[in-house]
């Protein structure tokens, strides 16, 4: 039996191709999330330490620019309570819950994408091996004589497709799960920070 030689594969099998795509997407795709979660996450009390010390000096314009700045989600949140701390507590505590829930799809954009991939790829690798082993058992037929030896390159080179679906889904689901963590982490830090500050303002 003859070496698989896998730039010929790729060149043949567009299946392959389109799992080369879907990795370059899942790569991308979560280098720019990775990027996103650092700067969106920060301690609500680094954020609230330094509003309630501008707060405690009558410089509630210092506090809301501050958070402005600040690129967490949580700053954020605060900024928006800040604006609206003249209001009732009620209106103010939905006011910066929607606030939260628009955070919330910043920081969930393009994680469907690694999902999406993470539950495809596996099947777009099966289909590969399918086609694959047609292809290897019309050669044998096409063939008459040579037996196994015939198709044996032939289904080694088809199961290519499958392990490829798998090397391109489990780092995808890998990622999806660990970004998914941290989403959650940065919601509860959102929702801690709106939670405080609403007594810091001293809302009714």
């Amino acid at each position: 039996m003859g070496e698989i030689h896998f730039l010929e594969m790729f060149r043949e099998s567009f299946t392959l191709i389109i799992l080369f795509f879907c990795s370059v997407l899942s790569v991308t795709f979560a280098v720019e999330r990775w990027w996103y979660f650092r700067t969106s996450q920060a301690s609500p009390d680094e954020v609230l330490g330094h509003v309630r010390k501008s707060l405690e000096g009558g410089k509630t314009d210092a506090a809301a620019a501050y958070c402005a700045k600040h690129p967490s989600a949580v700053a954020q949140v605060v900024h928006y309570g800040l604006l609206h701390a003249s209001r009732s507590r009620k209106d103010l505590e939905e006011l910066m819950l929607t606030k939260l829930k628009e955070e919330r799809v910043k920081l969930e954009r393009f994680l469907g994408v690694l999902g999406t991939l993470g539950n495809v790829s596996p099947f777009i690798g099966l289909f590969g091996t399918v086609v694959g082993i047609i292809k290897a058992f019309r050669d044998l037929a096409m063939s008459g004589t040579g037996g196994p030896a015939v198709v044996a390159k032939g289904i080694a080179e088809a199961l290519v497709a499958t392990a490829a679906g798998m090397l391109v889904a489990i780092p995808a689901t890998i990622l999806y799960n660990y970004f998914m963590r941290r989403l959650k982490v940065i919601t509860v830090d959102m929702e801690i920070a709106s939670a405080r500050l609403l007594v810091m303002l001293g809302a009714k």
